[in-house]
Formats: C-alpha cells, sequence, structure tokens
C-alpha cells in the first residue's frame, strides 16, 4: 500500500496553548482511519492543522512525499479536501453550482468550469444517486442530502486526502451509516486516503479500516480490526473509554459500557 499522508512531529494548537503535540501519522492508498477521542483531545485541532485552518506549530505535512506544510491554500487544496461539521451556508446556490465549486482549486482566477467539468459534476450527483436535485436550492436540501452533495463536491475537487470532521454529526441513524457508507467505498474504489473523527467508537469500528485513539493531544493507540481479536479491541479502546465490554456479532465488532 503506497504512503499518501505522512504526519512529521506535528504540534498545534490556538495561541500559546498546545492541544495536539508531536504527532506522527502514515496513512496509506486506500485506506480509511478513524480519529476517536474523548471531547477535548485535540481531534478537531488535528485535522485543522493537517488542511491549514490553524498553522502548525512544529512539525511536517507530506502528501505523496509534497510538502504542504505552509504552501498556499488554494494549492493545498489541490492535496488535501476538507468536509466540515458543518458546511457554510449557501442561499441561492444549487445542487450542481455546489458541487463545480470542487473544482475552484483547479481554475485560474474568475475562470469558469469547463464543458468537460460541468457534465462530470452532473455524472458525480447521478453516482451518489442525487441527479433528481441537481437544479434544487442547497438550501432548501435536508441535512443528509447535503452533506452528499458536499461528498460529491469533494469528490470534484479529487485531492488525495480527505479530511472529514464528524460528517455524520446532524445525520439521523439512517443517513449516518449511509454516509459513512459511501465515504468508505469512494476511499477504496478512489484509492485515496481519508482520516475522519468520530464521537461514536462503534461507526468507527464498522466502517474504517484503522482507527487512530487520541488522548490528552498524543496518540494513546492505534488498531485495525480486521486484524485484531476482540480482546485486542477491548484493551485498546479501553485506554480512552475506560471499563468497556466488547461483543462479536457476525464478524463485526461493538462496544459497550460496563
Amino acid at each position: 500500500m503506497s504512503e499518501m499522508l505522512r504526519l512529521e512531529a506535528v504540534t498545534a494548537g490556538y495561541g500559546r496553548k498546545e492541544i495536539v503535540r508531536n504527532i506522527h501519522l502514515v496513512i496509506g492508498e486506500g485506506e480509511l482511519c478513524a480519529l476517536l477521542g474523548l471531547n477535548g483531545s485535540g481531534k478537531t485541532t488535528l485535522i485543522k492543522a493537517i488542511c491549514g485552518l490553524i498553522p502548525m506549530e512544529s512539525g511536517r505535512c507530506l502528501v505523496k512525499g509534497q510538502d504542504c506544510t505552509r504552501v498556499h491554500e488554494r494549492k493545498r487544496a489541490r492535496f488535501i479536501s476538507y468536509i466540515p461539521q458543518r458546511h457554510s451556508k449557501m442561499q441561492g446556490v444549487t445542487v450542481l453550482d455546489a458541487v463545480q465549486m470542487g473544482y475552484n482549486p483547479h481554475l485560474a482566477l474568475l475562470e469558469s468550469p469547463t464543458a468537460l467539468q460541468r457534465r462530470q459534476a452532473g455524472e458525480l450527483l447521478e453516482r451518489l444517486g442525487l441527479d433528481a436535485l441537481a437544479g434544487q436550492d442547497f438550501a432548501h436540501l435536508s441535512e443528509g442530502q447535503k452533506q452528499m452533495v458536499i461528498l460529491a463536491r469533494t469528490l470534484a475537487q479529487d485531492a488525495p486526502v480527505m479530511l472529514m470532521d464528524e460528517p455524520d454529526s446532524a445525520l439521523d441513524f439512517l443517513n449516518r451509516n449511509q454516509i459513512l457508507g459511501r465515504i468508505r467505498e469512494l476511499i477504496h474504489r478512489e484509492n485515496k486516503a481519508g482520516l475522519i473523527t468520530l464521537h461514536d467508537p462503534n461507526l468507527a469500528l464498522g466502517y474504517c479500516d484503522r482507527l487512530i485513539l487520541l488522548k490528552g493531544g498524543t496518540i494513546a493507540g492505534q488498531l485495525e480490526p480486521a486484524r485484531a481479536t476482540k480482546e485486542e479491541i477491548r484493551r485498546c479502546l479501553s485506554k480512552i473509554y475506560g471499563d468497556i465490554a466488547v461483543l462479536e456479532h457476525r464478524g463485526k465488532y461493538v462496544m459497550l459500557m460496563e
């Protein structure tokens, strides 16, 4: 598996307060990794530091060997895409236009998407089952539909690394599982590297290839659910969740609080 994202000794925070410290991490091609941790552990801070929303105090971020630590925002967007917990409000923007915004990092200033890109945007909506919504106002969609459109926009951006900060947070049970299933499918099929923050460890166990545990701003452990035993999963997750039990059902694992 080829290396896609490498973090070397990343330290970041707000002002003089360090939130994450000395983070070393490598994510490979076609790998979806979950970033787990309690509130305040540094999950969102790390995601924001990788995509340049806050500066790194030290360390480096490399994508396919290219140092993206301090590059211009537009250039970084060609390497790293970002799906936040809450998207910006877009009034009077059609769904198709929202998807075409993903091409912006690849266009010159004031340049519009080409005919080919417009057609590809429509194909992305069709692939995600959203083609019937192409002409609708983005602001009038349900939260689940909006997140699927943002996912289509991210695919249009075509960055090799996808960062996602709790994209399921505003979704109900069915939409949450649908969006995570789509994300996993796309990461694997498009051979991208994905890093997603989640609150629910059971979603991470069900959909992610590797779990990365943050505690107190540092990595406390990692595990691959497909290769780990039930006891290994229990021991690893207990580092941040305390006294837990892990059950197995049809080859899948579920964490319960004791």
